[in-house]
């Protein structure tokens, strides 16, 4: 059974820094991408930024040199600093790992999801 564990959400001022972590658990052999989505109010759910297995990167405009996307490939975990926050920023963040394989499960990678995880920035 494989489990997403996000933390790092919370409330920040205009300015400030939040780090978000995920955690893939379970008996995984491979994971192909992680990334971050996020669902603002009246939003439609959208990439902030991913990372492949080898290290590339790819960032939504609106966060290019502020986000900071990385993942640690032998605690299957994907994080995401986030500095400069901006009350656009405000949303629930979705960690997402894309191409999960497991021992002895399928041949083909499955797409998993967090739960999700509020981050508010306001004064």
């Amino acid at each position: 059974q494989v489990q997403l564990v996000e933390s790092g959400g919370g409330l920040v001022q205009p300015g400030g820094s939040l780090r978000l972590s995920c955690a893939a658990s379970g008996s995984i052999s491979s994971i192909n991408s992680m990334g971050w989505y996020r669902q603002g109010p009246g939003k439609q759910r959208e990439l902030v930024a991913s990372i492949t297995s080898r290290g590339r990167t790819n960032y939504d405009d609106s966060v290019k040199g502020r986000f900071i996307i990385s993942r640690d490939n032998a605690k299957n975990t994907v994080y995401l600093q986030m500095n400069s926050l901006k009350p656009e920023d405000t949303a629930v963040y979705y960690c997402n790992v894309g191409g999960l394989r497991t021992w002895g499960g399928p041949p083909y990678g499955i797409d998993y999801w967090g739960k999700g995880t509020l981050v508010t920035v306001s004064s």
